[in-house]
């Protein structure tokens, strides 16, 4: 798994992406990480399901301080560089070099759009200190688009680098475009546009990996994306390309949109595939509200992935919806700062509780469903609902513990959590299994 966020570092604008690895395919992975058990370094290439492999981000200033603290704290560990200008290519090795001072061995990967050859090029140290270049193959630079790509994966090469091809169909190489729109007119039997739109996105993924692999650069080095922004084109493509190549696959839904909408959407598209064994890395795009929270990118797509239980990364919180039966909202508030101090705890509980992120908690409100959720999970507690004994019956491991009273069960039930994932968790654990 990678969690990456996407920064300008001339700009000091940051732009939340999430990648995360998953996949039996090979993998190329990035500097200093480790996944699947093994220390990795650039362009080593895993052949099995990988561990998470996470990193931590960063922009200049005061205020991206803050922002890499929140990314850091949600588990964002690998960071996107947008890399568009002579600014932002002389801010690279800085960028690495605060985060290795602050003991954060961080890969950073480069995202070139239109002049990637002349900055590479241009500035050998930023070349190296990269971890792995994207290259958009449309607009990586006019009517000498091929030299110009060629460019890149030369230093890729001198520079043992892998890189992402990138195909985007809001930036589509246009004269392959326009000669599949020319050939399917001479069709009697024509295919719509889209049809042929979606055949561009492939062939230019896959004809720029083919040039990659000419110019010298491994099979195993190269990672491909082609991302639209409807779900159903989506899956069209993703399912056609795995069709057609061996490639490690990046997903992701491009410009999915604000809140709601744009959390469904990727969610609905990345888990089809996934489900259909096909991804390798996966990214969630959310155009964020001004001011708002940057880390909820990374909190759904370690959600999608968990929900699949493809993997885990924090404790989860079942809670009943509510209904006639829990006319108080108690049940809500105590799901909510349940699911709160579990997240807050996490960053302390992972190093020091391993195992801690498989764990499951219920908070329901009544007595219809209330005791049998909290027998399934781990710990669990029932609150009462209208017209029910003011009591809380709280299960652990499947049993009956203990039943609160009063106006401390929030208090008295996140003790004895804290004690359950000491016990269950912690050294507690190593001790009972010595005397078995």
């Amino acid at each position: 798994m990678i969690l990456c966020v996407c920064l300008n570092p001339s700009t000091d604008v940051t732009y939340a992406v999430t990648e995360l690895t998953y996949g039996a395919s090979h993998h190329v992975e990035v500097v200093g990480r480790r996944a699947g058990g093994k220390a990795i370094n650039v362009a080593r290439v895993l052949h099995q399901l990988g561990e998470p492999v996470l990193a931590t981000g960063l922009v200049g200033g005061a205020e991206g301080s803050a922002v890499r603290a929140d990314l850091a704290a949600a588990g964002s560990r690998i960071v996107r560089i947008t890399v568009n200008n002579d600014e932002a290519a002389r801010a690279v090795p800085e960028i690495a070099s605060r985060l290795a001072d602050m003991g954060v061995t961080v890969p950073i990967v480069g995202d070139f759009h239109y002049n990637g050859h002349l900055l590479l090029a241009r500035y050998p140290d930023t070349a190296r200190t990269l971890a792995k270049y994207r290259i958009n193959p449309g607009n990586v630079g006019g009517k000498r688009r091929d030299e110009n790509f060629r460019t890149i994966i030369r230093i890729a090469l001198d520079n043992h680098r892998p890189v992402r091809i990138g195909v985007n169909w809001g930036s589509l190489d246009q004269d392959l475009l326009t000669a599949l729109m020319d050939e399917n007119a001479r069709l009697t039997d024509q295919q719509p546009a889209k049809e042929v739109y979606i055949e561009a996105m492939l062939q230019s993924a896959l004809r720029s990996a083919a040039v990659a692999e000419e110019v010298g650069l491994p099979h195993d080095h190269i990672i491909i994306s082609a991302k639209v922004s409807g779900v159903q084109d989506l899956l069209t493509v993703y399912r056609r390309l795995a069709s057609r190549c061996d490639y490690p696959l990046h997903l992701g839904l491009t410009e999915a949109g604000l809140g709601a909408k744009g959390i469904v959407a990727s969610t609905a598209a990345l888990s089809i595939l996934l489900t259909d064994g096909i991804g390798d890395t996966i990214r969630v795009s959310l155009t964020p509200r001004p001011n708002g929270d940057r880390t909820e990118e990374v909190h759904v797509a370690q959600q999608i992935l968990q929900s699949l239980e493809l993997q885990s990364f924090n404790p989860q919180v079942t809670a009943c919806p509510g209904c006639g039966r829990t006319t108080s909202t108690f049940f809500q508030h105590m799901a909510e700062d349940i699911q709160t101090y579990l997240r807050e705890q996490m960053p302390l509980w992972r190093a020091q509780y391993p195992g801690v992120v498989e764990m499951k908690v219920a908070v329901m409100g009544c007595v219809v469903n209330g005791p049998g959720e909290s027998r399934h999970a781990n710990i669990g507690i029932s609150l009462p609902g209208t017209f029910e004994d003011p009591k809380a019956p709280v299960y652990v491991d499947g049993q009956l513990h203990v039943t609160l009273k009063g106006e401390t069960i929030v208090p008295e039930f996140l003790e004895i959590l804290e004690r359950y994932v000491e016990r269950t968790y912690g050294e507690g654990r190593e001790a009972i299994a010595s005397t078995q």
